[in-house]
């Protein structure tokens, strides 16, 4: 009986580990060393016909981003009402020293 109930106590410590690990985790999501929730500083610049230039925000993303792990998402961000051809000229209209890889250009 008492290795069962230790049983159940290292299963609840887990759990329970997973559960902060998960809520910690979901502060702070990135994807391609950008946070999730400040992607939207961007996408003002890729969307609509005559977008604008990039704001400071929105470059100071770009220039930490890692460009060819976005890459990976290029296929996706018509989904998002972004255009891929905008998005990735945004290093370029930041000024940034990283240059697009090659599979990313349109």
């Amino acid at each position: 009986m008492a290795m069962a109930s230790e049983k159940l106590l290292v299963q609840c410590l887990v759990a329970t580990l997973l559960l902060i690990a998960a809520v910690e985790g979901a502060k702070e999501t990135t994807i391609c060393n950008i946070p999730l929730k400040k992607l939207k500083q961007c996408k003002p610049a890729v969307t609509g016909e005559n977008p604008p230039p990039p704001t400071k925000e929105c470059c100071s993303l770009i220039k930490q981003a890692d460009l060819t792990c976005l890459c990976n998402y290029k296929d996706a961000l018509p989904a998002f009402q972004i255009e891929p051809s905008r998005a990735f000229a945004l290093p370029q209209k930041c000024k940034c020293k990283h240059a697009v890889p090659p599979q990313c250009k349109p």
